[in-house]
């Protein structure tokens, strides 16, 4: 188990946002945190997520969640045990099956005992009266790999001799 991890002070407007996304904290994440400004995109929310475990902010990550988020927030201390967070890789965004619906794949990495390690997941959000929620995580862990198709007897021969695969690797 990790030591405690004390909450960080926020940075400075101009300092690069934790978020990861390359821009200062300022125009990034900051307003979406100050509730000046609605995350516009389920990944813009899901950064200032990560920025908000990174900050220990906890009343934004409550309003946030969905199953939360129309509950009142009550202040709790959870910095025993909490995790150092690092740094943050979205690996895609897309578009969900029903519209106002969309999923984030992501890493998010964390620090304990001096290593990092990472905790890959895809996560489903929900946009409501203009408003992104985040719902719940889909999958944790790297997506499941694909089977290559199966070769038939007729194809080409994957090995690249421009034989029938059943005159040559099929044999």
């Amino acid at each position: 188990m990790s030591a405690p991890a004390s909450p960080r002070s926020r940075p400075a407007l101009s300092d690069p946002c934790p978020c990861g996304s390359g821009q200062a904290f300022g125009p990034c994440c900051d307003p979406v945190l100050k509730q000046e400004r609605v995350a516009a995109t389920a990944e813009q929310l899901m950064r200032s997520r990560f920025t908000a475990h990174y900050l220990s902010d906890y009343r934004h990550l409550h309003r946030t969640y969905l199953s939360t988020a129309r509950q009142p927030y009550v202040e709790e201390d959870l910095s025993e045990g909490e995790l150092q967070w690092s740094r943050l890789v979205v690996h895609a965004h897309e578009p969900g099956p029903r519209p106002d619906t969309a999923f984030v794949d992501f890493t998010a990495y964390f620090r304990d005992g001096g290593n990092e390690h990472p905790l890959h997941e895809k996560s489903e959000f929900q946009r409501i009266d203009g408003q992104w929620f985040y719902t719940k995580s889909v999958r944790t862990g790297p997506a499941p790999a694909k089977a290559a198709p199966k070769v038939g007897r007729n194809d080409p021969c994957p090995c690249g001799s421009g034989r029938k695969f059943k005159q040559c690797c099929g044999k």
